[in-house]
């Protein structure tokens, strides 16, 4: 009874298992067993075709496999092509299940009496699951196929199935699908096929590489032929039809396909796309995910902006420079027009492939206007205000003493913050970042879309507003379209409403699609005016500079660290052109600035756009008055004032104004100072320190013959020294100094040596009583 009962036992536990096995068995049987639905077989690796704003085809980017496939819907076929393929390759497709057993029993007789396969049966289905499962031309391979067919026609309808096939037809080459073939053999939709294009296309799928349009053309009209008169055969057309269109002038375009401009945003907008939902063959819905997509690239300015970058760095080829980006804004729409990531893409050896646009730099001084702005807005500048340009020492915990100087290293002393910012410097940026703090002003970074300065405040500290950090320069531009568009903060758009994605900047920027970075309107005016203030800048550019154009622009420059990164980004009332010039190696450049590498690009590109129409002035500062001062000291004028300017005052300011009258430098200037006066004895410029422009000197009664005014050079001069008085050469073998007695009038003092030459004014004027004593600027021997 134990033996019979752990038979029994054996019995169970090896139904057990057999069962468990049955189950495995079925389990991974199943999949071949499963009907196949249109989703499961959805195409998601799909060419991307890019247009510019007006249409015009900027190029494609092929699928990872570098196949050309593009997926259309039935519907958005054209239906002369759909009679085409039916009639060449299945005219009973409509009719007849997975297979068609009249055309497998025809050529199987076929066959038998040729002793050779003389025609196929493969049906529409077939060929699909052959495209799906590519198995070999054996009995075994031909089984797996018509068991594929069988699971196809199980879960899809018939116009499913047609839509999968027509998508992935092979069209010669690496085309793929009708949409594909259409696009790239005629420039057309697959809507737009004609019956003579739908039945050259439906010609190429029997043998792509035989019947190739390039090289085969009189084997692919014989295709055609044989395609047309299946046609009348199936009733599609008539047979004087077949004649008109098989006698017709068909034009492919040229072989040469791929992209045509603006390379590096076209695969920078393919990887912002989302992954596109599966495509449900046979959906009657337009598949928008597939339309070629509408860019806001002007492709004519994009081609002009990618010749002038090949240009300038080619004149700049001995400096040491090699790469160069540049991007173009309306500042309107806030639509990226131009994108130039390198001088050229296909470059590999000169790392091409390289995108400026998007590389993270050091941006040098560009980030100043801003620090400006915030130090504006909440008070602690005012624009009238004097900013010290001298040596000034922080000390930072864990580094070394930090002095920040501008790379000529001198200083100008004191300066309104026009001028500081106008010129760059440095100095003063930093006094003005010390008011701001580091953690207020990285915020507003933060604001502006700056994303990648995403350390701490500590880590960047007060160089922050110098450069200390990383950016792109497509941030770059996006912070000054901000501010030519007074602090309405709004991401940069790359695609139209209307195209198949939705813009992904706005999907990727921290911004919100509109925000007001501050409620001041006035200080972003009053920062615009001070940086297209051509004057202001004349002191580190000059007044004929590339910076100026002949309307009205504003532009701020910037240069990094060892020269490795030149910018230039300015904007009109119409346009924010931000460039830059470098190396992508990290090569230092040889002498090469902002001014002198960016803005030479920056320019060609402002007066390309402005060469048709000139754009409105920049408004003045709203609320603003503007009074008259001082250059030097900022103040109301006086008669001792050389230079008298205009500058803008808020309206609480102008009783201090009028009450101004003296200006004393303050203790911090006194190392500057000393040093100024000791350059002076070894200057190799001619400057005339006796007397100043401007003095007025008083002659008393009685001391005509008494009374001298010593005329003085800065410094020893051993070279002649030539002195004209009003026009009139004096007599005199003094180099550096000599004494004129004083006589009542208005004098132009001039020394001339060499090429060297400086001049002042001053008046003499008769006194009525007797001083007590001297005046300071008048001497005896």
């Amino acid at each position: 009874m134990k033996i019979i009962s752990r038979s029994l036992t054996k019995i169970k536990h090896s139904k057990v298992i057999l069962a468990v096995l049955l189950i495995c068995l079925v389990v991974r049987l199943l999949p071949y067993f499963a009907p196949i639905r249109a989703a499961d077989i959805a195409q998601s690796q799909l060419a991307m075709q890019f247009s510019d704003r007006n249409g015009l085809p900027l190029g494609t980017l092929l699928t990872r496999d570098q196949e050309h496939t593009s997926v259309v819907p039935l519907n958005q076929v054209s239906p002369q092509f759909i009679h085409a393929i039916l009639a060449a390759e299945d005219a009973g497709f409509y009719h007849h299940g997975a297979l068609d057993m009249k055309a497998v029993i025809r050529a199987s007789k076929e066959a038998i009496h040729a002793k050779r396969i003389v025609s196929g049966a493969s049906t529409i289905t077939m060929q699909l699951a052959r495209m799906l499962d590519p198995v070999p031309r054996t009995l075994s391979g031909k089984m797996q196929e018509i068991w594929l067919s069988w699971r196809l026609v199980a879960g899809m309808n018939k116009d499913e199935i047609l839509s999968a096939y027509i998508n992935r037809l092979p069209m010669g080459g690496n085309i793929y699908g009708v949409e594909a073939a259409a696009q790239t053999y005629f420039s057309i939709p697959a809507s737009e096929l004609n019956l003579a294009q739908a039945s050259l296309l439906a010609a190429i799928p029997n043998n792509p590489t035989y019947f190739n349009p390039y090289q085969h053309w009189e084997r692919l009209k014989q295709r055609q032929k044989y395609v047309l008169n299946r046609m009348v055969q199936e009733g599609y057309i008539s047979g004087a039809n077949a004649a008109r269109t098989s006698a017709e002038k068909v034009v492919f375009q040229s072989s040469q396909r791929g992209i045509i401009a603006a390379p590096h945003f076209l695969f920078w907008l393919a990887n912002q796309i989302p992954p596109s939902p599966a495509y449900k063959a046979g959906n009657q819905a337009p598949l928008e995910d597939q339309s070629v997509i509408r860019t806001t690239i002007n492709r004519p300015l994009q081609q002009f902006v990618e010749a002038q970058v090949q240009q300038v760095i080619s004149s700049l080829a001995a400096n040491n420079v090699h790469d160069a980006s540049a991007l173009v804004i309306d500042n309107r729409t806030s639509e990226v027009l131009a994108y130039v990531g390198s001088p050229n893409y296909f470059n590999e050896a000169k790392l091409g492939r390289n995108d400026g646009v998007q590389a993270l730099r050091q941006p040098g001084s560009t980030l100043k206007p801003f620090v400006y702005e915030l130090a504006l807005e909440k008070g602690l500048i005012r624009p009238n205000t004097i900013l010290a340009d001298v040596p000034a020492h922080y000390a930072i915990p864990g580094a070394k003493l930090y002095s920040p100087t501008d790379y000529t290293e001198s200083f100008l002393g004191p300066v309104r913050v026009r001028i500081a910012l106008a010129n760059s410097l440095n100095v003063p940026a930093v006094r003005v970042l010390e008011k701001v703090g580091v953690q207020t002003f990285l915020e507003r970074l933060h604001q502006l879309g700056f994303e990648h300065l995403n350390q701490t405040s500590e880590h960047y500290g007060l160089g922050l507003t110098l450069g200390s950090g990383e950016v792109s320069l497509w941030e770059l531009a996006r912070a000054y379209v901000t501010m030519a568009r007074l602090g309405e903060a709004t991401p940069l758009v790359s695609t139209f409403s209307d195209s198949p994605f939705q813009n992904p900047s706005t999907e990727r920027s921290h911004q919100s699609p509109k925000s007001k970075i501050s409620n001041s309107t006035t200080i972003w005016q009053l920062i615009t005016n001070m940086l297209s203030d051509s004057h202001a800048r004349a002191t580190a550019f000059g007044v004929d500079s590339v910076l100026n154009l002949p309307f009205p622009v504003a532009v701020k420059t910037g240069t990094s660290s060892n020269f490795r990164d030149t910018w230039t980004v300015g904007f009109t009332t119409d346009y924010t052109v931000a460039t830059w010039v470098g190396n992508f190696n990290g090569e230092p450049m040889r002498q090469v600035s902002g001014v002198t590498g960016a803005a030479p690009l920056w320019n060609r590109i402002m007066l390309h756009l402005h060469e048709h129409h000139e754009p409105e002035g920049f408004p003045p500062p709203d609320g603003l008055v503007q009074l008259p001062i001082c250059a030097i000291s900022g103040l109301r004028p006086t008669s001792e004032c050389s230079s008298v300017v205009q500058e803008y005052f808020y309206p609480e300011d102008k009783i201090a104004y009028q009450r101004q009258n003296q200006f004393t430098l303050p203790p911090e200037y006194d190392e500057w100072l000393a040093k100024q006066q000791q350059s002076s004895l070894v200057s190799t410029n001619l400057r005339i320190l006796s007397p100043h422009h401007g003095d007025l000197f008083l002659l008393y009664p009685g001391e005509e013959a008494k009374q001298k005014l010593e005329f003085k050079l800065a410094g020893n001069k051993s070279a002649p020294v030539e002195w004209w008085l009003n026009g009139e050469k004096l007599n005199t073998q003094s180099a550096n100094s000599l004494f004129w007695y004083l006589r009542p009038g208005k004098w132009t003092l001039e020394a001339r040596s060499g090429e060297m030459s400086d001049k002042v004014s001053f008046q003499v004027e008769l006194a009525t009583i007797k001083p007590t004593r001297r005046g300071f600027s008048i001497s005896n021997s």
